[in-house]
């Protein structure tokens, strides 16, 4: 439900923007500056994107933990998604998003407050055990041939 009001919200916001700036600005200027944050905006996800995946390499090499440059990544990339959007309030947070001690105040955020659940990792409890009864020879000795070889 809240992703459907984002939906509905953003575009109202930027709508509403647009109108006010540029009637206050004129609509050169407007169209000036959202064409600038593009273009700026795509400088800084390629530099600190370049940056981020030599840490993510740096922190594989050194066999350490890789969460926080993945995450750092993965907010560069919606950080680049919402300054190439037309509108100021989407290049407000994505701006934000670009500064690397806000990536680490939203990281330390969503490691305290997301819960991360691992498929397979749940140890079978010994009642839960399956056991297979079975007979078997033992054919690694055996001096005649196997039914492969037969003709």
């Amino acid at each position: 439900m809240w992703l459907f009001a984002a939906f509905l919200a953003v575009p109202l916001i930027e709508i509403a923007l647009f109108i006010q700036i540029g009637g206050a600005i004129g609509l050169g200027w407007t169209l000036l500056i959202v064409i600038l944050t593009a273009v700026i905006g795509t400088y800084l996800v390629r530099t600190q994107g370049l940056m981020t995946l030599r840490q993510l390499q740096s922190s594989f090499s050194t066999m350490q933990d890789p969460t926080e440059p993945l995450a750092h990544g993965a907010m560069i990339l919606f950080a680049g998604a919402l300054l190439l959007t037309p509108g100021f309030a989407t290049d407000t947070f994505g701006f934000a998003l670009m500064v690397p001690g806000i990536r680490s105040a939203v990281f330390g955020w969503l490691k305290r407050n997301v819960v991360i659940h691992q498929f397979g990792s749940e140890q079978r409890k010994p009642a839960e055990q399956t056991i297979i009864d079975a007979e078997y020879k033992d054919v690694t000795r055996s001096d005649e041939p196997s039914g492969w070889t037969k003709h």
